[in-house]
């Protein structure tokens, strides 16, 4: 951005040389006329130098107005290169906060690079664990169906052993009832068997009044022997029920 300063400052030098030129060039020119009487008179002269005077008063007066249009152009070319050079600063403050920005950004990167390297790991780490732990829930899921299948088994027994019980309290109800019904044959029994030790004791009585008496009849003396064989029944009947 120096650079049009420069070319403007060179320019205004150019300019300045040239006016300086020209002003000189026609000083040396009205000199030479003003000094040659055989090629104008001095009226001539005069008027040529007069005129000459007036050309180079207005060219002094072009040259002090385009010497302060370029002072001004050199003024605000200052105060642009002033203004540029304040921007530029601007522009290199900003610069080396945005180099600075881009460190920490950079540092930040480097920072969150570690920091997603780390979660991979952790990932990777619980992904592991989540597979242990898949496999371990497989076992428990097998050990639970055998337990299940136990419970089942189990329940299936005390089903069972429900309705063995069940069966049993049943034969049990009929022993006893049974035993009831033994029992109720045995007190009959035992009646019926007092009725026959009853009926023996008699029988030796009857034998000796038959014996003293011979003119009783033979049907009366063998009426104790009938009692024999319904006795030996009857024991047989009680032995039975009790086995």
């Amino acid at each position: 951005m120096a650079a049009p300063s420069k070319r403007s400052s060179k320019v205004q030098k150019v300019v300045i040389g040239l006016l300086s030129i020209w002003s000189i060039a026609s000083i040396i020119i009205i000199v030479v006329w003003a000094t040659s009487p055989d090629f104008k008179g001095s009226a001539q002269c005069r008027a040529e130098l007069r005129e000459l005077t007036e050309k180079l008063e207005g060219a002094k007066v072009v040259f002090n107005k385009d010497k302060v249009a370029l002072e001004e152009q050199v003024l605000e070319a200052r105060e642009e290169q002033d203004r540029l050079r304040g921007e530029i600063l601007l522009m290199l403050g900003r610069l080396n906060a945005t180099n600075a920005t881009l460190d920490e950004c950079r540092q930040q990167n480097v920072e969150l690079t570690e920091n997603v390297t780390a979660l991979q790991e952790d990932v990777r780490l619980l992904q592991q664990k989540e597979a242990n732990l898949t496999a371990q829930l497989g076992l428990q899921e097998e050990r639970v169906e055998a337990l299940q299948l136990n419970l089942t088994q189990a329940a299936h027994q005390t089903e069972t052993c429900f309705s063995l019980k069940a069966a049993a309290d049943s034969q049990m109800l009929a022993a006893q009832s049974q035993t009831k019904g033994c029992e109720s044959r045995e007190q009959y029994l035992g009646k019926q068997l007092q009725k026959c030790k009853a009926a023996e004791s008699a029988a030796p009585q009857e034998k000796n009044q038959a014996s003293s008496s011979e003119s009783a009849p033979p049907k009366d003396a063998a009426a104790p022997l009938a009692g024999i064989p319904a006795l030996t029944l009857v024991l047989s009947a009680a032995l039975h029920l009790l086995t």
